[in-house]
């Protein structure tokens, strides 16, 4: 038997991972997890990092990047009909996406992290890599990886979008 109590959703706001936040949400739904949700935003301190060895922007940069990301979060986790399932969102910054989600699976005891892949071809992984691979080789736990378009076997709840649709 699989027990889950609780699932991890790394979210970049992209399609991709707005399909797996459908799969994150039913698979909580459906075994009455907990569901984490969570967004590493880029660290742009360390990425504006010089040879110099010193950034050259206003230090409130990160703080609107962050409140960005909240918003986005908060949108993505609208629930008009209390049907989903208990949600703790988290923005974590860094400059390591993988080393980041793994790290926080392994202190939240995550049992599942759910993500989206871009499906990338082979010169795009070699040029910029896969977040979704490096998880997946750190993660203390499964990873269910999710492609878009992919074969759909989770949709959202018919009555909930009809409920939007009114």
């Amino acid at each position: 038997m699989i027990a889950l109590k609780n699932v991890l959703i790394a979210t970049d706001f992209g399609e991709a991972a707005d399909t797996a936040l459908v799969y994150a949400k039913a698979l909580a739904t459906r075994f009455g997890a907990h569901l984490h949700v969570l967004h590493v935003s880029n660290s742009i301190y360390l990425a504006a990092l010089g040879a110099e060895g010193y950034a050259t922007m206003s230090p409130d940069v990160q703080s609107r990047l962050e409140e960005d990301a909240r918003r986005e979060l908060d949108a993505r986790l609208v629930d008009h009909d209390k049907s989903g399932p208990a949600t703790t969102p988290s923005i974590i910054t860094s400059s390591s996406p993988a080393l980041t989600i793994a790290d926080y699976a392994k202190d939240h005891s995550i049992d599942l992290i759910v993500m989206g892949t871009h499906g990338r071809g082979t010169i795009g992984h070699i040029l910029m890599g896969s977040v979704a691979e490096r998880v997946v080789r750190t993660a203390p736990c499964p990873v269910l990886t999710v492609r878009r378009p992919e074969h759909e076997f989770a949709w959202p709840d018919t009555l909930a979008v009809v409920e939007k649709a009114m």
